[in-house]
This record gives structure tokens, sequence and C-alpha cells, in this order.
């Protein structure tokens, strides 16, 4: 059973990932009639297009939730944080695409096709954590290996697109790649660097202590959580790229346990959410406009890592992979209505 007799609720609708929400809710053949919109005040009024008709957005505040089965959060943390809490004391389930309560022990924090047992038997309503774009993206290829061979750990860098900064980023993008092949200077505003023919480090802030960034510190600790194992090591780097959306991760994984490439490739076999491109002998891989607009995340590039000897049996615990998935779908809106799904079906 899906949301179609649900109403649910968008928070944020007029952002990036509201819009790829609402997009969402119109594939899975949720009526208008069930859809509410929200946003500030200064998107008020707006009429956004849906399922051939139009939805109106309407301020958000305190007593918008009668009659709201699931909302949806698209929006800041300091949104969330702000109504969140007190859209599920008024009877609504709650499904956060922020970092607002991620870390929070009382929520769950979850993927559907990785961790859907920190859903089973809760009572509700309750706020559910969506992870960070970054996370979903990498467990969704790792999960596969963890579940068949157990994962130690996994060395992971990140070549994440504007996307992930909203909006504003995308067209910012679109700017300056304008500007330089016009010759001109083009002046960077929502990143401090150029995001034109360019990469640089991800633009959360860094801690001066351990030198991590944001996006890093969250790649460890939300896989800790999700996956319950505080041993695991994850060592992150987090680039930005000049790409409109789709992330892409190059991960070299660690097992528990030794596996051949016929079994590594075995594991993938039927794991909900994936999907392979990796045709060697024509050079064809994942890429993130293969992922772009795309349900699953793209897998590639598996091979036993160079710096290891395969064994005796031809079976190595190091192995790399390719991954490719879409941030605004997967890695946000998608998962996020994954969830409100499980939870509507509860």
């Amino acid at each position: 059973m899906g949301l179609q007799n649900c109403t649910v609720a968008v928070v944020g609708a007029t952002g990036a990932v509201g819009r790829e929400a609402l997009g969402i809710l119109e594939q899975r053949g949720v009526p208008a009639a069930r859809v509410r919109c929200f946003a500030s005040a200064r998107s008020a009024g707006v009429t956004l297009p849906y399922a051939g008709s139009s939805v109106r957005v309407s301020e958000i505040g305190e007593g918008v939730w009668k009659g709201v089965d699931v909302a949806v959060f698209c929006a800041t943390s300091g949104v969330s944080k702000q109504f969140g809490p007190g859209a599920v004391r008024a009877g609504t389930w709650v499904v956060d695409n922020s970092s607002a309560f991620r870390m929070d022990p009382a929520t769950p924090l979850v993927v559907p096709e990785v961790n859907p047992e920190a859903l089973r038997d809760r009572e509700g309503p309750a706020l559910i954590a969506n992870p960070n774009c970054s996370t979903i993206i990498m467990l969704m290829g790792l999960n596969p290996l963890r579940v068949r061979f157990g994962v130690e750990g996994v060395v992971v860098s990140t070549y994440q697109a504007v996307s992930g900064a909203g909006a504003a980023a995308m067209d910012e993008l679109s700017r300056l790649a304008a500007d330089a092949l016009a010759g001109r200077a083009g002046e960077p505003k929502v990143f401090i660097e150029p995001c034109a023919f360019n990469v640089f480090s991800h633009n959360s802030a860094v801690d001066p202590a351990n030198g991590l960034n944001v996006e890093e510190s969250k790649l460890i600790h939300e896989t800790h959580k999700i996956w319950n194992d505080r041993n695991v090591r994850i060592t992150p780097t987090c680039i930005r790229v000049p790409v409109y959306r789709a992330h892409s991760e190059s991960c070299a994984v660690t097992l528990r346990n030794p596996a051949s490439e016929t079994e590594v490739r075995a594991a993938f076999d039927g794991a909900p959410g994936v999907s392979i491109i990796d045709d060697r002998a024509g050079n064809v891989f994942p890429t993130p406009l293969k992922a772009a607009g795309g349900d699953d995340v793209l897998i590639g590039r598996i091979r036993p890592d160079p710096a290891h000897t395969l064994d005796d049996s031809g079976r190595s615990r190091h192995w790399c992979l390719w991954i490719c998935g879409d941030q605004l779908r997967k890695g946000a809106a998608q998962n996020a209505i994954q969830i409100a799904e499980m939870v509507w079906r509860n």
C-alpha cells in the first residue's frame, strides 16, 4: 500500500528537494487533493504544477497539521526544529530531510533497503530522520556486501553535485559556466570557490581540531548509527564537482570475510534499489548523468584492490567500487517518501 489514501504535506515545497518530492508523489499516484504544500511566507500563494493541475503553497505555521497524515520536511534544520515536533504532537508522522535530528539517539535514521528494522514495531506518529545524501548513496552500494561478507572499513572519496547545496547552487553553476565560456570572470555567491570547470573541498565547515568537514563527519557518524556498528572504519574525503545533480563516490572497502569477484558480484543480485553498470570491454560504467532522474543507485568498476594480492582461492577482503546516485531522489526526496510509505503501512 502506498500513499494514495494518505494526506501528505511537503514542507519546503518550492526548493529543489521539495519539488522533487512533489514529482515523486505524482509518479506514485497521490492525487492533488491529498497533497499540502508549505514554505516560508515569501513563497505563500505560489502555485506549483502537479498531476496536470496545480497545488497552492501555504505559509508554514504551528496550526497547519489538521488532517495531515505524513509530513515530508525538505527545508532547513531550523524549520525542522521549529515545526517538526509540533507536527508529531498534532498527530502527523514526520520524515525530516535535514540534519536536525539525525544523531538524536531517540530518532531513527533510516535507509529502507539498509535498516528497515529501525522502524519495526515503532509506535506513532513519530519523527524519522532521513540520512545525508552521501551516506545514503554509499550505503546503498556497500550494504549488499556487508550483508554477505561483513564490512570492516571503507576509504571513500565523494564527487558531489552542486544540487546538494540547493537550487541556487544549480543556478550558480549555469551562470558561472556561461560566464567562463563567454570569457567573463563570474563571481561565486553560493560557494566561496567557482563551481564551473572546477573542483574543490566540500563547502561545509571544517573542524580545526581534526580537519574533517561536516560532510565527512556525517558519513562517519551516520553510517555508524544506521549500521549499528561503531567499529567500522570510515576514511572520507568529500569534494564538490561541476555536476548539476547526482553524486559519485569511489569506495575502497575492506570486508570482514574474503570473497571472490564472482561472489562479490553475486552479492548484488536481487539487491533492492541498485543496478550494475560494469562493462570493462566497452569501458561503460556509472556516471552522474546516467544516475540523474533515476530511482536506482548505479554500481560499477567492481574490482579487487590492486594494493592487496588475492589468496590461493582467488579471494580477497579488499575491493573497489564506483557508485553514482541521484542526490535529489534517492539521496533525499525518494528515500524520505519511501520512509513515509513504510510508516503509513505500519
